[in-house]
């Protein structure tokens, strides 16, 4: 399109593997998966004005979702109503609250932008996202390649601000060591925050009475855990994991609150209480309006929309129905949580449509939301539901 607020370059010329070989040397080892191209050599331009409206929505929005968090903190009608499992609400209530914008010191808004720069905000992943390493490493080496702005050449440095607060002793994801992606974002992370802190793996874990050591005997304190909260309600060991939490034998980041702004049902509650008058002032009420798509957590729509599970990931259990209500579409590659957790509904925007090296593919754009501030952009191109088996492209900014 040629009004699009998006240009995609030409891929390099260069030989590929030679290029993967460069990108292992940086960390990135998971430019092929399965002899997939994960990883596309392709460069996604978006233009100044539309990156500098998607940086003060961001801003706008992660203010509003703080309020948000901070209304439905202690009242335990409302964490059944946006999901949370209630072997989480002592931890919950008992944690105090961290600083206002700091609930999640490492997360990421995922949003369609279209090709006229309109912005709506699919859904936050204020837990635990992924994307690090393209987003921190990948994506401006490719824009200094091609002479093109990144704005997440600041990514390094925020982490190195957050967890200089933070000061965790260990970061952990499970089957460290064999899972490339989840291994080699943790040691990135670990890497710029410019800490001595151990990797771990989380199954090798142990925790008794509160006490939690890794798989040497030693004793953890302050972690980093790229493993979802809401697997505490499922795991072997949640509830214990949730007891060392709330007695303060161990401090977790991203913070326990994390897991209120994750649930997909804060949009409901976001939603519902915009459409009541309540809370949100003028300026938050006009960035809901323009930004945030209807989210019930009933199926009312009388046009098409999108339902999914509140603490769905990679795409997993995203159904889409048509202007009929006919089901059009559903993930087949992601796991579906929906039979754990409940669902929610969402006004349908779909992503713009872009030519890659591999076709026509529809982009997903990340905005990395690190210590509270927008700092870096990740794209994905994909199906109508991005799932596991999308490729990374990178975007940056003209």
């Amino acid at each position: 399109m040629t009004d699009s607020v998006f240009e995609v370059l030409d891929p390099g010329g260069e030989d590929r593997k030679a290029r993967v070989e460069q990108l292992k040397e940086l960390g990135f080892t998971w430019a092929d998966l399965e002899e997939e191209e994960y990883w596309l050599d392709q460069l996604v331009v978006m233009k100044q004005e539309t990156y500098e409206e998607l940086e003060q929505a961001s801003i706008r929005l992660w203010s509003i979702l703080d309020r948000t968090v901070r209304y439905v903190h202690g009242n335990r009608q409302l964490y059944e109503l946006i999901g949370i499992p209630d072997v989480l609400w002592d931890m919950l209530d008992i944690c105090p609250l961290p600083a206002e914008n700091r609930i999640s010191r490492y997360a990421r808004f995922d949003y369609a932008v279209a090709h006229d720069g309109s912005i709506k905000l699919y859904e936050l992943n204020a837990d635990t996202p992924t994307g690090y390493v393209e987003a921190s490493i990948v994506t401006p080496w490719m824009c200094s390649e091609a002479g093109v702005d990144s704005p997440n050449r600041q990514m390094k440095g925020l982490v190195a601000e957050a967890w200089g607060v933070e000061q965790p002793d260990t970061a952990a994801c499970i089957a460290y060591g064999e899972h490339l992606e989840d291994s080699g974002t943790i040691d990135a992370l670990v890497k710029h925050s410019g800490l001595d802190m151990t990797c771990v793996d989380c199954l090798d874990l142990t925790i008794d009475e509160g006490i939690v050591k890794d798989g040497s005997g030693r004793e953890i304190k302050r972690m980093f855990a790229l493993y979802p909260k809401e697997w505490m309600a499922v795991d072997d060991g949640g509830d214990a994991l949730a007891y060392a939490i709330e007695t303060g034998k161990l401090t977790l980041f991203n913070p326990p609150h994390s897991i209120l702004l994750q649930s997909k049902g804060l949009m409901a509650a976001v939603w519902g209480l915009f459409e009541l008058g309540l809370l949100y002032n003028e300026d938050e009420r006009e960035a809901i309006a323009k930004y945030i798509l209807p989210t019930y957590n009933k199926p009312v729509f009388s046009g098409s929309y999108v339902s999914k599970s509140m603490f769905g990931r990679e795409g997993g259990s995203v159904r889409m129905f048509d202007s009929s209500g006919e089901l059009e579409i559903k993930d087949e590659d992601g796991f579906d949580t929906s039979e754990l957790f409940p669902t929610v509904y969402q006004m349908r925007a779909n992503l713009p449509e872009i030519e890659t090296v591999v076709g026509k593919r529809r982009l997903l754009t990340g905005m990395f939301m690190i210590n509270g501030k927008p700092c870096g952009l990740l794209g994905r191109a994909g199906g109508l539901i991005t799932g596991n088996t999308s490729h990374f492209i990178a975007i940056g900014v003209k």
